[in-house]
């Protein structure tokens, strides 16, 4: 399942900037920070990321071709916010939802989608 792009375009717009308030605070929300792959303009985007230990898992509920995904993957790695902490994370890679490397938080959410996001946590 993926959720549509006119429910994406809504959140971006309304959704999003009202939950940038409270995500770098609250797990499992966080912030991802990229740069973008063409304009080199920074971005900053809240996302559901679950942890275990040094791995990040992020359920892909737009699916994998989104900009920020297909940003994060051309850099190798990204920023990101959780629980007011900032972090590095390299070696972004998706794998199916179903993979035994999803981190065990996510992995009940992760199977209502096909794919998740998974890095490597070093210090920020």
């Amino acid at each position: 399942m993926k959720i549509p792009r006119a429910v994406a375009r809504m959140n971006k717009k309304v959704t999003n900037p009202i939950q940038r308030q409270w995500a770098p605070r609250l797990a499992p929300w966080a912030m991802i920070e990229h740069v973008g792959r063409k304009s080199g303009k920074k971005y900053s985007i809240p996302v559901l990321a679950w942890v275990d230990d040094d791995r990040l898992s992020i359920v892909l509920t737009y699916g994998r071709h989104t900009d920020w995904v297909r940003n994060v993957q051309a850099a190798g790695e990204f920023g990101l916010v959780r629980k007011s902490k900032h972090f590095k994370v390299v070696r972004p890679r998706i794998i199916p939802s179903d993979s035994p490397d999803v981190a065990s938080g996510a992995r009940i959410p992760a199977r209502m989608f096909e794919s998740v996001l998974i890095g490597t946590i070093v210090d920020g």
